[in-house]
């Protein structure tokens, strides 16, 4: 899939999520795999870009291309600053959220709160165009509810306001993430439109990527909460598209080494105090299953320093490994 003069190397994409693809979790899902990954939105109000915390939305320092920027707001010309801000700062290409259900976004109006007014739509696209020459994506829903699926129109705005590629989770705002995402609406929007579209919303397995693909005809895939702890699905899938067969789990051991490389990447990004908090989320995921996970998991929660975290990452899985080259997993699975 191509997007401006970028060249994805298949359809895989991380989908951006709050608090999760910082840049640590982007480059490993793109050293496992993934052909682009979109970062956590950035706020479009000028007054918090001196924040810490967009200061590190804003690091791409030694980032893989392309850079993928998400950027969050209402207003036409603050979003347009926005672009060019993120611009300037190594972005290659913007992505603006007209997807993200939380309250807190669509209480002023931004995120999927959007897709209720089609004529700002249409502005706020014109705006961030027209302000750099770089492309720009978007990302939407189906709609607002579900007596109000306006994705095929809103898909229209976008192709004509020169949107490059167009993300479409397969919920309306009023789901949330309840329910099961259908993709018909994605499929009508890309039979309606030429530019790239890619799907999203409960795509877990390689199967279900091939489904979904086959169903809507879209270019590529978008996996978020599924990639979470799992970075080498995005190698799983590519064999699997590739050849029709799986790859073999990766081994405890592999595991291991890829969570530990992770979390050195988080304590040196976010700096201990605030690396070991972040870390605490991301070793939930990678051990969420296996045998003695869930004491292991309460107990990690209780240490505060980087040498503790990793002191205890490496007995847990030195005794998993242990016991078998293969991951163990509980029977209950939720443990």
């Amino acid at each position: 899939m191509q997007i401006g003069k970028h060249i994805l190397k298949n359809k895989l994409v991380v989908a951006p999520m709050a608090g999760v693809t910082d840049r640590p979790f982007r480059q490993l899902c793109k050293q496992m795999g993934a052909g682009m990954a979109v970062s956590e939105m950035v706020a479009s109000n000028s007054l918090l870009w001196g924040s810490e915390k967009t200061r590190r939305r804003a690091d791409h320092e030694g980032e893989v291309d392309p850079i993928s920027v998400q950027i969050a707001g209402a207003d036409p010309q603050m979003l347009a600053n926005a672009a060019r801000f993120n611009f300037d700062n190594g972005a290659q290409i913007i992505d603006i959220n007209m997807g993200c259900p939380a309250k807190k976004v669509c209480n002023v109006m931004a995120g999927s709160a959007l897709l209720k007014d089609e004529p700002l739509v249409n502005r706020i696209l014109e705006a961030v165009v027209r302000a750099v020459d770089i492309p720009v994506t978007l990302k939407i829903r189906t709609g607002w509810d579900q007596g109000s699926k306006n994705a095929v129109t809103v898909a229209k705005i976008a192709e004509k306001c020169g949107i490059q590629a167009l993300a479409i989770h397969g919920r309306t705002r009023a789901c949330g993430f309840s329910g099961e995402a259908e993709y018909d609406t994605i499929a009508e929007v890309k039979s309606e439109i030429g530019i790239p579209v890619i799907a999203n919303g409960d795509i877990s397995t390689p199967e279900q990527v091939k489904h979904v693909l086959e169903y809507t005809k879209a270019d590529a895939v978008m996996i978020g909460r599924a990639a979470q702890g799992r970075p080498w699905m995005f190698r799983e899938i590519t064999h699997f598209l590739d050849t029709g067969t799986h790859l073999p789990p990766p081994e405890v051991r592999e595991i291991h080494r890829v969570l530990v490389a992770h979390l050195h990447d988080l304590y040196g990004f976010y700096g201990e105090q605030r690396g070991v908090r972040v870390a605490r989320k991301h070793i939930s995921w990678y051990s969420k299953g296996l045998v003695g996970s869930a004491a292991f998991r309460h107990a990690m929660n209780q240490l505060e320093t980087c040498q503790e975290q990793l002191e205890a990452v490496n007995e847990f899985f030195n005794e998993l490994a242990d016991r078998s080259q293969h991951l163990i997993y509980s029977e209950d699975v939720a443990a």
